[in-house]
């Protein structure tokens, strides 16, 4: 079952002269197995818009419904937030356990499982994220690198086996070696393990890789979406809200116009080797 969203609107400080309208009338379904992207500038209500999708934020206006559960003051919100985890910006920051594996098993703990059943799973999860439970699951989560304290606090929410991931700026701060990896993973849970994934980026690069789908917001409305392709053409509308358009369209925009009529292939994760394909692809075509 579906995420749904519908007419949804938030507004900070209601009723006062600080009031601030940071969602207006947004409504969209998130699919199951389906890589969402949320994209738009800062201030555009993206990240509130996250907080719904679990329950953390209660709606003002409108209805956000979860596997046919209507997220209101009456729902079981335990349920809800092992069913959709939710990765802050930063979720390093929220470690606190004196090793990886306590910290780990913090969520399937207070589910109420067994000893062993809290290990089980924070094992599953830390290998998941690529890091092994036997080499650093007695260490300090603060003696690790910051790449790896992310992925330690990822596996925590992960431990709770969700249907659904919402990630805000997974890759935030990261250096380029540390993002690389969090984007593989990111994508093989997706692909190989089932999890629908919602994602916040300001990269529309990774946007363009990963999504299935995009959400264009701007100042609290749902201004487009569509897959990647649909989005990123309207170069003009995307730059009027602060927005870019990823090298990768912008280079294939350029050839179409030179008469080479080429589709960026999201399978080449590199640049190059996705503008030669396409150079390819579109000179075979006109052949």
């Amino acid at each position: 079952m579906p995420i749904v969203v519908e007419h949804l609107s938030h507004i900070y400080s209601p009723g006062t002269p600080f009031a601030v309208e940071a969602l207006k009338d947004v409504s969209f379904t998130l699919t199951d197995g389906e890589f969402l992207g949320i994209i738009g500038h800062t201030g555009s209500g993206k990240s509130t818009l996250a907080q719904y999708l679990n329950g953390l934020t209660l709606p003002q206006h409108g209805t956000v419904t979860v596997d046919g559960t209507v997220l209101n003051e009456a729902h079981d919100r335990k349920s809800i937030r092992t069913k959709v985890g939710m990765v802050f910006q930063y979720p390093e920051y929220q470690l606190f356990e004196e090793t990886v594996e306590k910290d780990i098993c913090f969520g399937p703990k207070n589910m109420g499982l067994s000893e062993e059943e809290q290990k089980q799973r924070a094992a599953n999860a830390l290998a998941l994220m690529g890091l092994s439970m036997d080499e650093i699951g007695q260490q300090s989560p603060f003696a690790l690198s910051g790449g790896q304290r992310r992925r330690v606090a990822i596996a925590g929410i992960l431990a709770m086996e969700p249907s659904y991931l919402v990630l805000d700026e997974p890759t935030a701060g990261l250096d380029p070696a540390a993002k690389a990896t969090m984007l593989s993973i990111i994508r093989k849970l997706h692909k190989e393990n089932g999890i629908t994934v919602v994602m916040i980026s300001h990269n529309m690069e990774d946007m363009a890789l990963l999504a299935d789908r995009i959400l264009v917001m701007d100042r609290g409305i749902l201004a487009m979406a569509g897959t990647p392709e649909e989005v990123f053409c309207h170069e003009a509308e995307l730059k009027a809200m602060g927005l870019d358009v990823p090298i990768s369209y912008r280079l294939i925009s350029m050839l179409k116009k030179r008469g080479i009529h080429a589709a960026y292939k999201r399978e080449h994760n590199d640049l190059a080797a996705s503008i030669a394909q396409a150079v390819k692809e579109g000179n075979r075509h006109d052949g």
